[in-house]
């Protein structure tokens, strides 16, 4: 199985400050957006969440695509400056276990699958301790494409065009189990972020914690 997790709120609990903050200084600093509306951003990739702020807050969506490419630089090395050290506080219960178990499967590859930018995943799951479980040049990003519902496929394609019947992600908003069923691939929800069992229902399986995952896997 290619198994796609993602990051905040499934594999990190409340490791988000430093992230919405270097989004904020970005917007700041490419936009002149310094009083930003606020804007749902559970599921959504970092682009669409800039996108809506800045719609939001008077800069047209012309304005906002030619200064994509500096609010992602921008957005970067402030997340570089105003990340911590040691985000291995923010891991969520059992993941470390399950990660480990599963990295020792000869059938099974791990990849991330996360609205961040690809560098602001790469340093907040490195930081917390689990980096070395994601290969570099495998998952799906919100630096490759702003709609998450594209993520997917990309993450399948640069595993080598996996299959969509060997394909799993996991994650724990509604907008994870859409972007799942857009690419035709099974969704594992585990309601260790904002949203409950009751709102994560349309996944293929539920749990309560990371510690489920092996057997409904």
């Amino acid at each position: 199985m290619l198994l796609l997790f993602d990051i905040d709120g499934t594999l990190l609990l409340k490791a988000t400050a430093a992230h919405v903050a270097a989004v904020l200084e970005a917007l700041r600093e490419v936009y002149g957006v310094s009083d930003p509306s606020k804007v749902e951003a559970a599921g959504r990739t970092d682009y669409e969440i800039a996108r809506n702020v800045c719609l939001l807050d008077g800069v047209t969506a012309a304005r906002f695509d030619a200064g994509r490419d500096d609010f992602r630089i921008a957005c970067v090395a402030a997340y570089a400056r105003l990340c911590p050290d040691d985000l291995s506080e923010f891991v969520a219960p059992g993941v470390p276990d399950v990660l480990d178990a599963l990295a020792k499967r000869d059938d099974t590859r791990l990849a991330l699958l996360t609205g961040n930018l690809e560098p602001i995943a790469r340093l907040k799951i490195g930081r917390a301790g689990l980096g070395h479980f994601f290969e570099p040049g495998q998952g799906g990003f919100g630096s490759d494409h702003e709609d998450r519902t594209e993520l997917p496929a990309i993450a399948r394609r640069r595993a080598g065009h996996y299959p969509r019947s060997k394909t799993v992600v996991i994650g724990d908003t509604p907008r994870d189990i859409a972007c799942a069923r857009a690419d035709g691939v099974r969704c594992i929800a585990v309601a260790t972020g904002p949203f409950g069992p009751d709102e994560l229902a349309k996944a293929d399986v539920v749990l309560r914690s990371a510690h489920e995952l092996l057997d409904a896997l």
